[in-house]
């Protein structure tokens, strides 16, 4: 008798795990982590936005913020491009327009 009830016992734990195992598909997870990746991202870009107003490292925090919500959608990837692009044209204006030291 023992072992038959240990049977249903299994056989009742096999359909818990395939029902465990439907609710984790891939659809699921990539919708997980999509919501995380956007809450996550939203909320590092609009401290850095406050950082504009706030002493604090903004344009440090707001790149931060754009990258990863860039790892999900696309419009964050073209602003990601150009805030590179900005930085870059600062940094080499600013080489350009840096006095030089006439001393040896």
């Amino acid at each position: 008798m023992r072992p038959r009830s240990q049977n249903r016992q299994s056989i009742g734990s096999l359909s818990w795990t395939k029902r465990l195992l439907s609710l984790w598909n891939l659809e699921n997870i990539k919708v997980v982590k999509r919501v995380i990746v956007s809450v996550v991202g939203a909320t590092v870009l609009l401290i850095g936005v406050a950082l504009l107003i706030l002493p604090g490292p903004a344009f440090i925090v707001i790149p931060i913020g754009l990258a990863i919500l860039a790892t999900e959608y696309a419009w964050a990837r073209r602003w990601l491009r150009k805030v590179r692009r900005m930085a870059s044209d600062v940094v080499s204006s600013r080489d350009r327009t840096a006095p030089r030291d006439s001393r040896i």
